[in-house]
């Protein structure tokens, strides 16, 4: 691999009890490490938290559903 390219890494620790457990229910899947399966894990909660912060918080449907409400008030 290039220099470039490679991947840094850091550690992060967590309880030897969690560690055991994670390392149990890895087992026949197609995971080879602790830190394999916490990386996909990682990834998969921040990229919903990601998805969540930058997605629109109403619905179109809501939307309109304020809007009239909002209509029917006399606001607008």
């Amino acid at each position: 691999m290039e220099e470039g390219r490679r991947s840094k890494y850091t550690t992060v620790s967590i309880p030897v009890t969690l560690y055991e457990r994670i390392k149990r229910l890895i087992e026949g899947t197609g995971f080879t490490s602790v830190s394999q399966y916490v990386t996909y894990v990682l990834r998969e909660v921040v990229a919903a938290h990601e998805e969540a912060r930058y997605s629109e918080p109403f619905t179109e449907e809501d939307k309109e559903r304020i809007i009239e409400r909002l209509r029917r008030l006399g606001y607008i």
